[in-house]
């Protein structure tokens, strides 16, 4: 505590009575309790040093010539300078006072002469407590008042903006997701109506595809608040899909936590970027069929006999224009399942056998990496498309003993939940990073980017797998431990 806090007064008393004698008492007891003291013998005088310079407590004489204490009170309270100000009325004893008429007109406490000096001290102490306590009080609510009304001033300012952002914008509540408001763009991009939508969630809209899981984003999003640019599809209430960009950003609303959705729809852009991509896919496959073809020629010796090292470079220039043709393939089958070119032929399929299939397709590369392939299959009839799944349940067998050590294992199991069904792939790999479980399955999303030299992949592998798992109305996700391993995880409906 500095040396000026300690010198401070413990408050500053205006002391108005017309008999010299009293004042000099009261002046002198009140110093040496170390208050700051000031006294008048008139009320006028008092009136103009109450304005002049408010003073902490008044103790102030009923009976002065010319204005009684009555009268000087009643211009205190009338005044908004000086009408907070305690007043103590001093009267001699056995002097009739209205105390009625005394406290009506804002006196808080009166004391009678010859004064008892702990009697004085105890009333002036209280009322200068309740006098601090009533300017803390008053700061409190000044503060109080500026931010709520900085708060109602950025509430407008904000709902300005959501109503006329040319984005679309949604709340939801963040523990059941179900929206609280959305603005005018968003209703044009979803096409429901307010009614429609208040009160309900993307789920029971069908609003959302594409998000794997939704447990996962809200995990992500109480971890760091935010989650940016994420692409996924939604559908309208038309049926039309829309791919958009989404951000979330977590709030709160009258204490209840909520994420603030904010979407960019890029479909025009999407749909220039894949019709681009067809087209130079379609060009390059031509030239690159006819490129393996040469190579395979002149890997017969018919066109002259190569040196070992030729034979070599040959080989090279064989597995680049392989994996180059894989990729176009893979590129074009990705573009005509999202197009909706590629329609499920669905059937009525075992999901034991699905499973035996696909290890069996899957057991050469396994055998050659050594890894070793189990299969957990229980034997349940469901409609699919047989080999859409089998394809989409290889391609994850075969990430699976990629990325394992040799000499481990890699599990394919299929479950029967409730009226569900769901396959597993389980490998003791060296995981996926959690910031990108949900990147994985956009289109050339890998892990590592030497991925797609050193493993030979394209990097549409697994968007290609949500695509199948999206039309048999489906979800695709992944857990995974670094350095322990990962689970890929498919749930299918049993029903038709």
């Amino acid at each position: 505590m500095s040396e000026q806090t300690l010198n401070a007064p413990k408050g500053d008393i205006l002391v108005i009575d017309d008999t010299p004698e009293n004042l000099a008492l009261l002046s002198n007891l009140l110093a040496e309790k170390g208050y700051k003291v000031r006294s008048v013998t008139k009320g006028s005088a008092g009136l103009r040093g109450s304005q002049a310079a408010p003073p902490d407590l008044i103790l102030l004489d009923i009976r002065m010539p010319e204005m009684d204490g009555y009268e000087v009170c009643q211009r205190l309270k009338a005044d908004n300078r000086t009408r907070d100000i305690p007043v103590i009325f001093i009267s001699a004893l056995g002097e009739v006072i209205d105390k009625v008429k005394a406290f009506s007109i804002g006196g808080v406490d009166y004391i009678t002469k010859p004064f008892q000096v702990e009697e004085v001290f105890a009333r002036i102490d209280t009322h200068l407590t309740l006098r601090k306590l009533q300017k803390q009080l008053q700061t409190q609510n000044t503060q109080l008042q500026q931010e709520i009304g900085d708060r109602i001033a950025a509430q407008e300012k904000f709902a300005k903006a959501f109503r006329s952002s040319p984005s679309p914008i949604a709340i939801l509540t963040l523990d059941k997701g179900r929206f609280l408001e959305v603005n005018p763009s968003f209703l044009k991009l979803s096409g429901y109506t307010q009614t429609e939508i208040i009160g309900r969630t993307p789920a029971e809209l069908k609003l959302e595809i594409g998000i794997a899981d939704r447990d996962l984003w809200v995990q992500n999003l109480q971890e760091k608040g935010a989650i940016h640019n994420q692409e996924f599809e939604i559908r309208t209430k038309s049926g039309e899909i829309r791919t958009v960009l989404l951000s979330i950003e977590r709030i709160e609303l009258g204490g209840i936590p909520c994420s603030l959705n904010s979407i960019n729809d890029i479909t025009e852009y999407k749909r220039m970027e894949n019709e681009f991509i067809s087209l130079v896919s379609h060009e390059l496959r031509t030239p690159m069929n006819s490129l393996i073809g040469s190579l395979d020629l002149l890997g017969t010796g018919q066109l002259g006999a190569l040196t070992e090292r030729g034979q070599q470079i040959l080989q090279i220039a064989i597995a680049n224009s392989e994996r180059l043709i894989r990729l176009v393939n893979d590129i074009l089958d990705l573009e005509r399942m999202k197009s909706g070119m590629i329609a499920l032929q669905k059937v009525r399929c075992n999901a034991a056998d699905l499973a035996i299939a696909s290890v069996r397709t899957m057991q050469f590369m396994a055998d050659k990496e050594g890894i070793l392939l189990q299969c957990e299959a229980i034997s349940v009839d469901f409609w699919a498309d047989a080999d859409r799944l089998v394809q989409t349940l290889t391609n994850l067998l075969s990430n699976a003993i990629k990325f394992s050590p040799s000499g481990q294992t890699v599990w394919l199991r299929v479950i029967v939940r409730a009226d569900s069904l769901e396959f597993q792939v389980e490998d003791r790999g060296r995981g996926i990073p959690t910031e990108q479980l949900q990147r994985i399955f956009e289109p050339f999303q890998q892990v590592d980017a030497s991925d797609s030299r050193q493993k030979r992949g394209t990097g549409l592998g697994l968007a290609i797998c949500r695509h199948i798992i999206e039309q048999h109305e489906g979800r695709i996700w992944a857990e995974s431990i670094l350095q322990e391993g990962s689970i890929f995880r498919i749930l299918l409906p049993l029903s038709s």
